[in-house]
């Protein structure tokens, strides 16, 4: 279930996932564009938003197909393998994390989690590195090939370098409390 306040887990939650309906279905017609009847036939093959497709797999009204930047043989997977660093998973899914962490136990693909944890490990080093290297002119360019969430993780590194180089020249310094610059009085 989303966190009702989370505009980003609400968009995650939107993402499309392909699922085929198991039941036909009347007054659902919108859901499969290609007729103009009102119903969906059993085995029927549409894209849904996520939070659609969990509620109805939940009541056992269709099944889940791993979508396809998550799937074993995808091209996602090999490239993720080769380079990780460098895959645009942007223009696959812009939720990938957050979406891979809800469909895993759905469709009951226990090498969607592994999967996600290699990926974030090896991009997670490279965002940071990133973060705190890329002129202001190259930056553009490389966040659109970010997640949703490497892009937040990039903007707090730069604003972490940022926050650094303020202290580093001067910026506000550690004071001594004025109770402990007092000297005792003698007795």
């Amino acid at each position: 279930m989303a966190n009702y306040y989370d505009i980003d887990d609400i968009l995650a939650e939107e993402e499309l996932v392909p699922s085929v309906f198991q039941h036909a279905a009347n007054e659902v017609g919108l859901f499969d564009s290609s007729d103009d009847t009102n119903k969906v036939e059993a085995g029927s093959r549409v894209e849904l938003p996520f939070w659609l497709v969990r509620e109805l797999y939940l009541r056992q009204l269709l099944s889940i197909r791993v979508p396809p930047c998550f799937d074993r043989e995808s091209k996602t997977r090999e490239e993720i393998a080769a380079d990780a660093a460098h895959v645009d998973l942007r223009s696959r899914c812009s939720y990938f994390y957050e979406l891979g962490c809800k469909i895993a136990p759905l469709v009951g693909d226990k090498t969607i989690g592994p999967f996600l944890l290699v990926a974030f490990r090896i991009r997670y080093k490279e965002v940071l590195i990133k973060a705190h290297t890329l002129t202001l002119a190259v930056a553009p360019k490389y966040l659109t090939l970010l997640t949703k969430e490497e892009a937040k993780l990039y903007e707090a590194g730069q604003s972490s370098i940022a926050a650094f180089k303020k202290w580093r020249m001067g910026g506000p310094r550690f004071q001594i409390a004025p109770v402990l610059g007092r000297k005792r009085k003698p007795t």
